[in-house]
């Protein structure tokens, strides 16, 4: 019996076909009722009044204190921690020696020398994996998992409640529920403010342009907090998100939460793999999607390529770092949004009813993912593919079926793409899927975050149009 990922993968020989066909079955926003009125009010809301999001279950939290903490940042990120001030936070962003990307997160720098790290697995695992043995004297490490996926009803704890109050009436329920006037810091500035007599930790966050904030504390308030804020927030049309709806919200704001961790090859990493459990996210995650390769390495992607590349910053000594400078950032696909043709959207729907005609992979609302990560092949007019589409669902704000994904560097805004939507052969034997056929759907490459691209910039057929002019 393997007693880590690394035997795991000795044993069925494979990464591929081992997440291609897991039975752990579909991932899933943990605890948080799936919706408070229903999906279309709440994605609404986001974007018309203002929204509550209970981030307090599906994210891990681990805490780092001591001199050597930021050491470890540094060690492991992509981007520069020259300039981290306490009450400061920053997306973390951790790559393999070959310069792969892992996940990534947001730390908080919540003390002198102590750190947060809020995100998903697969960045979280490698911050404890490179702690414990990186020879870091001065430094603990204390993980609070997420919560259970499926708790049956046994009692759920964390350390702290996590709440986020977005949209654009967000900050008169800030004000309101701080008794007065509360500057609005820079983004991703931390600072503090009063809730009926609680000091709560803030961090100045937005979206669409409008100030929002995060805020935490600890988990015995979770529930005298969101009353309160949901209360205060009644007359300015603040709603409650569920958590049917809540990862939907990247698909406008434009960030691609689920990439594979980029750790099954390489024998730098292959202390990694023997470190990581046959219960580890790594392990049992769910690999998603049309586009299918033997080669685990295909599915790998490069900061460019999620839009990272900004954050890449030469300035420190990080692992992956001698990889990275060797890339040419302008010969690496690009991070776009990709809008849904209607029709052929509409016709994967209406499968369901066709008794008589094929039966598609379901495209459930709002997010149509059925994967830990999501690889859909995305061709062009030839057949040959020139991205993926990694993140799917459907905008109730946009009227628009939307995907995040990455394309090659010369397809321009407006170009016609296909989406192939579906897995080969009937689907794959993981839990989520059901037997189906594949079908292509049209797409037009958009910006990020979306906006609809008007339709004289669209261009049809770019591999022969485009190159000509």
């Amino acid at each position: 019996m393997a007693e880590n990922l690394q035997a795991l993968l000795d044993e069925k020989g494979s990464p591929v076909e081992l997440l291609r066909n897991s039975q752990i079955g579909s991932y899933i926003y943990p605890v948080v009722p799936a919706d408070f009125q229903n999906w279309i009010k709440e994605q609404k809301a986001w974007r018309d009044t203002a929204v509550l999001y209970d981030q307090s279950h599906h994210m891990d939290n681990v805490f780092l204190r001591g001199s050597d903490a930021i050491n470890l940042i540094r060690d492991t990120a992509i981007n520069s921690v020259e300039v981290f001030p306490v009450n400061r936070a920053k997306q973390y962003v951790p790559t393999t020696a070959s310069g792969h990307v892992i996940g990534d997160g947001i730390l908080f720098h919540e003390e002198e020398d102590q750190y947060v790290y809020v995100g998903r697995a697969p960045a979280s695992n490698w911050l404890m994996f490179h702690g414990e043995t990186g020879g870091y004297k001065n430094l603990e490490i204390e993980v609070d998992r997420r919560s259970p996926s499926r708790p049956y009803g046994d009692a759920v704890s964390r350390r702290y409640y996590r709440f986020q109050i977005q949209g654009p009436a967000a900050w008169k329920v800030i004000e309101k529920l701080n008794g007065g006037p509360l500057e609005q810091l820079r983004f991703f500035a931390m600072s503090t403010m009063n809730i009926e007599g609680m000091n709560v930790r803030t961090l100045r966050h937005g979206m669409a342009g409008a100030p929002g904030l995060e805020i935490w504390g600890p988990y015995a308030d979770h529930h005298r907090v969101r009353d309160i804020i949901v209360e205060a927030g009644a007359e300015f049309g603040l709603v409650p998100v569920g958590s049917r709806a809540y990862p939907s919200n990247t698909l406008e704001s434009g960030w691609i939460p689920s990439p594979l961790p980029a750790i099954y090859t390489g024998e730098e990493e292959r202390a990694y793999r023997e470190w990581l459990g046959v219960d580890s996210y790594e392990a049992t995650g769910t690999l998603a999607g049309s586009f299918v390769s033997d080669d685990i390495e295909d599915y790998y992607l490069t900061p460019w390529e999620l839009g990272y590349g900004s954050f890449v910053k030469f300035d420190h000594d990080f692992i992956g770092r001698d990889a990275l400078e060797k890339i040419d950032p302008a010969t690496q696909r690009k991070k776009v949004t990709l809008a849904w043709n209607a029709e052929d959207l509409g016709r994967v729907w209406s499968s369901l009813l066709d008794v008589d005609g094929p039966s598609y992979k379901f495209f459930d609302l709002p997010l149509a993912n059925y994967g830990s990560a999501n690889y859909d092949s995305v061709v062009d007019a030839d057949g040959t593919v020139v991205g993926f589409s990694m993140f799917t669902g459907y905008s109730a704000n946009e009227k628009r079926g939307l995907s995040l994904g990455t394309v090659d560097p010369d397809v321009p805004e407006g170009t016609e793409l296909k989406v192939v939507w579906g897995e080969p052969n009937g689907g794959s034997s993981k839990a989520s899927v059901e037997p189906h056929e594949q079908t292509e759907v049209r797409v037009v490459v958009s910006p990020v975050p979306y906006s609809t691209v008007a339709r004289q910039t669209y261009q049809g057929g770019w591999r022969t149009g485009y190159k000509n002019d």
